[in-house]
């Protein structure tokens, strides 16, 4: 019911409640969940009890440790959304994931990979560009962007007979030529994300302040290709999508349980290290952090 209100403790030999209107279960041995809170939750996720509406909630398998899934929930919905509800990713389709060795990319290149897509991805080092040719199942291409991308748009015609890809999705955009730190650098310029894409295509983005001239959308324009943003939030701001949302948390962590997503994994710091961790997600110099209760 929509009254249903789940109050998940930090220790598992803490008894578990569940209130759905005015029955009481009580569970000896509580069963584990994961889920992701809103951005408008009362509640912060430091705490020994949350409560938390049931629909933003999956049982998770026993098999799968809590720093994992905490690690890797984020990333795989991030996935789902960009490659099935964003660019209806086919079998035969061709895929371009942009820094594929992040844990953002190797979710959605092991997902791709699994409903029969090829991918290409780039590497930004040369540990990394290792790491992603041996991933199994392997990758079409790994295109190193070390140096710039200036590889790119000579690799995805070749290994697309000249058509281009049917989705591209990046890790970030470079926006102006003049941009000269080194982390920029490493970013594709956004007219190179567009000339990759084939007729029809779907370019995902991750940067929330992407502007287009009207040179690019002339030529997105011509090839009759879309651009979507991506925001994972978006799932918890409707009642309407909650049946889609659950339906995709409880795959993913039925995928990661039969190990067709092995998310890379995550060491989490303790309680008392949670506002410095914060503060590194917070100044971008991490993307995320795990924190042990």
């Amino acid at each position: 019911t929509t009254n249903s209100i789940l109050r998940v403790p930090k220790s598992r030999s803490t008894l578990v409640y569940m209130r759905i209107q005015l029955s009481c279960y009580h569970v000896l041995r509580p069963p584990s969940f994961s889920g992701i809170l809103p951005l408008d939750s009362p509640c912060s996720g430091l705490c020994d009890i949350i409560d938390i509406d049931e629909h933003y909630l999956v049982q998770k398998p026993e098999k799968l440790s809590s720093v994992c899934v905490a690690g890797a929930l984020r990333d795989g919905l991030c996935a789902y959304t960009a490659l099935h509800t964003h660019a209806r990713m086919a079998a035969g389709h061709t895929l371009l994931v942009m820094d594929g060795a992040s844990s953002f990319g190797l979710m959605c290149i092991q997902l791709a990979c699994y409903h029969g897509v090829k991918v290409l991805t780039t590497s930004h080092s040369p540990q990394t560009h290792t790491f992603l040719e041996k991933l199994r199942p392997s990758v079409a291409r790994v295109i190193s962007m070390a140096n710039g991308s200036l590889d790119l748009l000579p690799v995805v015609l070749e290994e697309t007979g000249g058509l281009g890809v049917d989705i591209v999705i990046d890790s970030g955009v470079r926006l102006q030529e003049e941009d000269e730190s080194e982390e920029i650098k490493l970013l594709p310029h956004k007219h190179d994300i567009i000339s990759v894409l084939g007729v029809g295509g779907h370019w995902v983005t991750c940067n929330q302040e992407l502007q287009l001239d009207p040179p690019d959308c002339r030529l997105l324009h011509l090839k009759s290709a879309c651009l979507s943003f991506l925001n994972p939030e978006v799932w918890t701001a409707s009642s309407a999508q909650q049946g889609r949302y659950l339906h995709i948390l409880k795959d993913i962590v039925e995928k990661m349980s039969a190990g067709i997503l092995r998310p890379q994994p995550e060491e989490a710091v303790p309680r008392y290290e949670a506002t410095v961790a914060m503060e590194t997600v917070q100044h971008q110099q991490k993307k995320k952090a795990v924190v042990q209760l």
